[in-house]
């Protein structure tokens, strides 16, 4: 806990996001993102690529309310992908000449198993709690107290997931490497010199965390749930479903909200996400900062006041 109290002032607030990977963090800035991943022989590997994140981007990623369904779904895309690329880097090239002709197979299965998982996962999440609440007879014809309840069960089950996930190791790797993407995006944003000695001070807790707006669109979600007049589990379940660009819209702009601005409103609607950090980023290694401070570089535009938020 040192670290978070040595935190240094934020000087400005930066356009730059980023993500944990295997052994490895993406950053994405206004006209550059970059992968950076320590790689077997304990090198670190860069990737770089053109961006469109600021005023060149297309129409819809900057509509309000309309931007966020499309930057959702292209972070998560790009996540995944640069996901699948840095796992592909933790094999050996030896082994990968060795497995050449199984590659093709390796990566349909991989994206097979994806598919297969965020279909799972939002089964979970869209499913389930409407289906177990739908057997509490006395709340099945309240639908704003069926809604809370709903969204109760979806928030217990995000919590409950992320705390197991945290004791499996490798995930608690990619735990550490959430903490030092957020610590250097902090650095960055304190108009520090990017050096482990000084990323090392930073906080590694951020309002525009990816888990903080997660946790958003649940509590979004039982807001607007609670005006959907079905009370069979069928239709509302459905209803989640054609509402989801809905609720993922408003949260967007809420996180953007939060992470633009410190009033009474923002610190409570951030205060959620902020403790749920504690689960889904640990304080990082030295090594694990000198590949954090590797992928941001490259995004830092020159003109820096592109990069203002």
């Amino acid at each position: 806990m040192k670290a978070e109290k040595n935190q240094t002032t934020e000087k400005f607030k930066s356009k730059i996001g980023g993500q944990a990977l295997i052994e490895g963090i993406m950053m994405l800035g206004v006209h550059k993102g970059a992968m950076a991943c320590r790689l077997p022989d304990g090198s670190i590997d860069l990737e770089t690529w053109d961006e469109h994140n600021g005023k060149d981007a297309p129409l819809y990623r900057r509509i309000p309310f309309v931007r966020g369904t499309f930057n959702f779904i292209g972070s998560m895309a790009k996540g995944y992908k640069y996901l699948m690329k840095s796992a592909d880097k933790q094999i050996p090239e030896d082994e990968k000449a060795q497995t050449k002709g199984e590659s093709a197979v390796t990566g349909l299965i991989m994206t097979l198993g994806t598919v297969i998982g965020v279909a799972f996962a939002l089964a979970i999440f869209m499913f389930l709690p409407k289906w177990l609440v739908g057997f509490i007879t006395p709340v099945k014809e309240m639908r704003i107290l069926r809604s809370v309840l709903e969204g109760i069960v979806k928030i217990a089950i995000f919590v409950g997931y992320m705390a197991v996930t945290a004791l499996m190791k490798d995930i608690a790797v990619t735990y550490r490497y959430h903490g030092a993407e957020h610590k250097t995006i902090a650095c960055h944003e304190a108009k520090l010199p990017l050096t482990v000695e000084n990323v090392r001070k930073q906080i590694r807790f951020h309002k525009r965390c990816g888990t903080s707006f997660i946790f958003i669109v649940l509590m979004v979600s039982i807001f607007v749930m609670c005006f959907i007049p079905f009370t069979v589990t069928w239709q509302r379940i459905v209803s989640g479903f054609v509402l989801l660009p809905v609720v993922i819209g408003i949260s967007y702009e809420l996180i953007r909200l939060a992470g633009n601005n410190d009033n009474a409103f923002t610190r409570v609607l951030s205060a959620p996400g902020l403790w749920l950090q504690r689960i889904t980023t640990k304080e990082p290694t030295d090594a694990q900062i000198e590949v954090a401070i590797a992928a941001i570089k490259p995004c830092i535009p020159d003109n820096i006041e592109e990069d203002v938020w």
